[in-house]
Formats: structure tokens, sequence, C-alpha cells
């Protein structure tokens, strides 16, 4: 797997532990329906610590942290950003309490596009709202092959994959991703562009249907449908 190749018509890369990846599944699944295509998901296992400290609470309180002030403000903000996404959605964000390793749940991406494609949808709709509500311990392979079978996506073989050639796949594809230009996610790849942010869904759409007309701004907001808007 290279990281900005695909015979699909648009690469999603995305982390479930993400609170900016999860207000953007439902928008993307919705564009992927509306315009009958498959998109090629992936997952971006974030290193959250490399970048924005580590810390851990206990019910509310933090117990642990190596962050500055200034990375608390960050996290802070995103935070509030993204949960105002969530909320127009009727979707629930609350903060995690530790930084969870999301490779188990991102490995399940690729389960599902190797054995299942067509029920990738369902599998991320059952695995990233009830994490975000606190209800989801996606490092328990037992718990992510209860989502996979929820999805309809046969759990069979999923342990031993995720511990040998689907954690291989995964291993290989990260350290390619910062020397490519992709950094976060949700990230979009189609053509020889990069696109991060959900924001850039209407230049998707616009991009995928043909490039008819002026490319659009970037969005901000959800429509009745569930897409961004200008």
């Amino acid at each position: 797997m290279k990281a900005l190749e695909s015979d699909a018509p648009l690469i999603v890369y995305i982390d479930v532990k993400s609170p900016y990846a999860f207000v953007a599944i439902r928008p993307t699944l919705a564009l992927e329906a509306e315009l009958g295509m498959h998109f090629d998901w992936r997952p971006l296992t974030l290193d959250i610590p490399s970048y924005l400290g580590s810390a851990k609470k206990k019910k509310g309180k933090v117990v642990e942290s190596t962050r500055s002030s200034s990375q608390w403000t960050a996290v802070k903000y995103g935070y509030a950003d993204a949960r105002r996404y969530a909320e127009k959605q009727g979707l629930m964000l609350k903060g995690t309490e530790k930084i969870w390793d999301s490779s188990i749940a991102n490995i399940g991406i690729i389960w599902a596009a190797k054995t299942a494609r067509e029920r990738m949808g369902a599998y991320l709709n059952i695995v990233y709202p009830p994490f975000w509500r606190r209800e989801l311990d996606i490092e328990d392979v037992n718990v992510i092959e209860a989502c996979l079978k929820d999805a309809g996506i046969d759990p069979n073989g999923f342990d031993a994959f995720q511990q040998g050639e689907g954690r291989a796949i995964h291993d290989a594809l990260q350290p390619q991703l910062h020397p490519s230009g992709i950094y976060g996610v949700p990230t979009y790849i189609i053509g020889d562009e990069i696109l991060f942010g959900r924001e850039h869904l209407p230049y998707v759409r616009w991009h995928l249907m043909g490039r008819k007309g002026p490319a659009p701004d970037i969005a901000y907001g959800i429509s009745e449908n569930g897409l961004p808007r200008c």
C-alpha cells in the first residue's frame, strides 16, 4: 500500500481516536453514497504525544500530564471546535481520559476493506459514536471483533490478522505518511491533491463530479443532507 496511490477515486485517511475524523465520518459517507462510489478508507494512527504531549484523567481530574499550558490550550480548543460540529449532527463528543492506542480499531478499517468493503460505513458508524461517548474500549481486540460482527463483517481471523498481516500493512503505511505530506485526519487524497479537513468536502465533491463550473469555497457548517456547506 503506497500512501498516495489507489485505484479508488478518493483516499480518506482517518483515525478512530481523532475528534476531527469523527465529525467527518457522516458527511464523507454521505458523499460516498450520493456519488455511488467506493472511497479508499485508510488509517493514520496519530502519535499525539509527539506534538501535543500526553495526559491522563481519572474522574475528570488530570492525574498525569507532560503537556505545557499552550498544549492544553490547543487540546481544549480542538475539542470545543469539533464538539460544535458533533452537536450539529446530533452526536455526543466527550474528551478522552487518556491517549488511546487506536491501532487495533484502525486495522479493523483495513480488515473491512479487505473482507467486506460494502460494510465499511456500518463499521465506522458502530465504532466511532460509542468511542466518543466513552463506551468502547478500542484497545480490546474482542471489542473490535464484536464491532465487526455487529457491522455485518465476519470477524473470524481478525485477531490473527491484527497481529500479523494487518499489523504489517498498518505499520508499513504509517512512516510513509508524513514524508508524503499527510499530517493529520481527516485527509483526502484526490489526484495529486492533498486536502486536510472536512471543510474541503464540497471541493472534493466538485472534483469527483467532473469539475463543472467554478470550484466551491472552503465550507463550514452542515446542510440538511449532512454535507458541509459554504
